[in-house]
């Protein structure tokens, strides 16, 4: 395990901005575009690509494989005008499902590390660490702003991600916040689904990181997010490692049985998004469509792969006490 009392050379999160490639355009162009808003001065050695100017029409804006009724008649009989906008929306759904997270469950989690919330005797490196992370996470939400402000330019439609209901896993988040009757219960929520995020955003970000055939533009900013949570997944498995062996016996147990809870909402289809996606473009027969997929076997799960939490609770011995099915997803 880690040594989270020593730092790394050149610190935990050494990257003010994501690892990039100065060579590939679209990933420039990205970067560049981020730097320029969040800053409001870009440094660059040479003018970049406009973002705008690299978008390509053809291309979809989201895998279709990943439609949860991909297969459905009623989907298969859309026009290409209904379908492009259906992609489109489904891109923007993407990006608030990543922002919704990091804004509303992981910030608040690192937030409480950071504070000292948890007592189990990280130095003042974890703090920073964590810190740092947050900052992170900001710069991800604007890249993620910038990346539908494109696909809304370009297809001249609204789409405002303000239409969508909050994801489901901040969502369910909430619902378990609500829930608890304690303090450290409402802490112990967070740092789970924390985790649970922090451990498989990367499996979701390849979802759309590793898809050659969707918008170059939304595949980039997949794969640069992914870079930087491929650190804080790490430091997020050994910082929930320490503080579960911190714990009594009933707070241990406590954590873990949200941890299972993290684990079931974190690789779920979204179907309340799905279904307001649907009504959004009037979709005939869409609702009786999402009655048919919504509890079909093999279309509840998007993301699959699960061996970081599955090592992570091996790590702290509580496999057989998460309430959640292994064999169901895909562990390495």
């Amino acid at each position: 395990m880690t040594d989270l009392s020593q730092p790394p050379p050149g610190g935990l999160f050494p990257q003010a901005l994501p690892a990039h490639n100065p060579d590939d355009p679209v990933e420039s162009a990205v970067i560049g575009r981020l730097a320029a808003n969040w800053t409001r001065r870009a440094s660059v050695k040479k003018a970049e690509p406009d973002l705008d100017d690299l978008f390509e029409e053809g291309r979809p804006d989201y895998p279709e494989h990943l439609l949860p009724f991909r297969d459905h008649p009623t989907y298969l009989a859309l026009d290409d005008t209904v379908l492009r906008r259906l992609l489109a929306w489904a891109w923007v759904a993407f990006n608030k499902n990543v922002m919704d997270n990091e804004q509303r469950v992981v910030n608040p989690g690192f937030a409480l590390i950071a504070s000292g919330t948890f007592r189990a005797g990280f130095d003042e490196s974890v703090a920073q660490a964590v810190t740092q992370a947050m900052v992170d996470e900001q710069y991800h939400t604007l890249m993620h702003l910038n990346a539908i402000a494109v696909t809304r330019r370009r297809r001249g439609w609204r789409m405002p991600e303000s239409a969508l209901p909050l994801a489901k896993k901040a969502r369910r988040h909430e619902e378990r916040l609500a829930r608890a009757d304690h303090r450290w219960q409402r802490d112990l929520v967070t740092l789970a689904f924390t985790t649970v995020s922090e451990m498989s955003i990367n499996a979701y970000l390849d979802l759309m990181a590793q898809d050659d055939d969707v918008q170059p533009i939304n595949r980039v900013t997949a794969e640069l997010h992914n870079r930087d949570e491929y650190c804080h997944s790490s430091i997020s498995k050994d910082i929930a490692a320490t503080v579960y062996r911190s714990l009594g016996p009933e707070h241990q147990e406590f954590f873990v049985e949200a941890l299972g809870d993290g684990l079931a909402a974190f690789g779920a289809n979204d179907f309340t998004t799905w279904r307001r996606i649907v009504e959004l473009l009037g979709i005939e027969g869409g609702e009786a469509m999402m009655r048919d997929v919504e509890n079909e076997p093999g279309r509840a799960l998007l993301v699959q792969d699960y061996s970081g939490l599955h090592q992570l609770c091996a790590e702290i011995g509580v496999l057989d006490d998460v309430s959640f099915d292994w064999q169901s997803v895909t562990v390495r």
